[in-house]
């Protein structure tokens, strides 16, 4: 089977990774344009082309398949594929390029649709405390999300599994069910089904005004909070004057401990008060320092019982 991939961050790697590993013929890839990161803004080719090009697969970065339009169109269809497979692309696709292959464009997306259609499924799953999320494959259409889906497969969400951890995990399914959506396709056994517009949520991308952490709020909201924002953009409170990145917690009490919201409770282990309960910080980052599990923060650093966070 001949296969264009469109695709760009490391959510995508495993993906191709696995297209290769099948025996594919990865025709082409599409991936964003190379983009100025860190400190010296060095230019930076995006995950997919770097394992593109260990393949010695050609690879095309347009700015826009839009814009750019025509000459994409025809070299993606002189290349005739099969399939367009694509995975966290972040462009949407005109119609010109959906009409071209045989078996159509196939998505492979982080959610169980058509709940959490957009740029952050994973992160808005573990954010809105579901018990589940998965993978979807579905045949793309010129709407965000909104093709019919071809195979789904759910996993469980762990109780203090960050998002990023999440990330890692779907990426690797995504790759299984991809192949497996694949195989089914070339023979006809799959019959696509629509979604049911009814049931359909949206996951924007995320921004860093939903860092601040609210002690207020009920622990289990905050813990989530703090899950679903690691690794970007991360959960901040304000310790001493400073900011305080938090990456990773547990809850460590869900009955009021008396104490007034965001006031440190235990210094031993950074137990701090919520609403409702008590959080427990178990991996941060202090300004001008790197991220370190709690117990060697506080090896460095006397935090006073009774310190108020925020």
């Amino acid at each position: 089977m001949k296969i264009i991939f469109m695709g760009t961050p490391d959510f995508a790697v495993p993906t191709l990774k696995k297209l290769y590993d099948s025996g594919y013929d990865v025709q082409a890839v599409f991936t964003q344009p190379d983009k100025p990161k860190g400190r010296g803004y060095k230019l930076t080719p995006p995950p997919v082309k770097v394992l593109a090009q260990e393949h010695d697969t050609t690879v095309y970065q347009p700015q826009s398949l839009k814009k750019d339009g025509e000459e994409y169109v025809k070299i993606i269809a002189d290349l005739a594929p099969d399939c367009i497979v694509v995975a966290a692309y972040g462009k949407m696709l005109p119609k010109s390029v959906l009409d071209i292959p045989r078996l159509g464009c196939v998505n492979v997306h982080g959610s169980l649709l058509p709940k959490y259609r957009g740029a952050g499924p994973i992160q808005w799953a573990v954010l809105n405390d579901e018990a589940e999320t998965g993978i979807t494959t579905m045949l793309m259409g010129e709407g965000m999300d909104t093709g019919d889906i071809l195979v789904e497969k759910a996993t469980p969400i762990g109780e203090n599994e960050t998002a990023a951890e999440l990330f890692d995990r779907l990426a690797e399914m995504g790759a299984e069910v991809l192949v497996d959506t694949l195989e089914k396709l070339d023979k006809g056994e799959i019959t696509p089904v629509k979604q049911d517009e009814s049931l359909a949520t949206y996951a924007p991308m995320l921004s860093k005004e939903l860092c601040p952490i609210d002690f207020t709020k009920p622990v289990r909201k905050i813990h989530k909070q703090i899950c679903g924002l690691s690794d970007w953009p991360c959960a901040t409170t304000v310790l001493e004057g400073k900011r305080l990145k938090v990456y990773r917690s547990e809850i460590a009490s869900t009955k009021p401990c008396g104490k007034p919201a965001g006031t440190v409770v235990d210094n031993s282990d950074f137990s701090v008060a919520c609403s409702d309960g008590v959080i427990r910080f178990t991996q941060v980052q202090a300004e001008g320092s790197k991220r370190m599990d709690t117990a060697d923060f506080l090896r460095g650093r006397h935090i006073e019982n009774g310190t108020v966070l925020g």
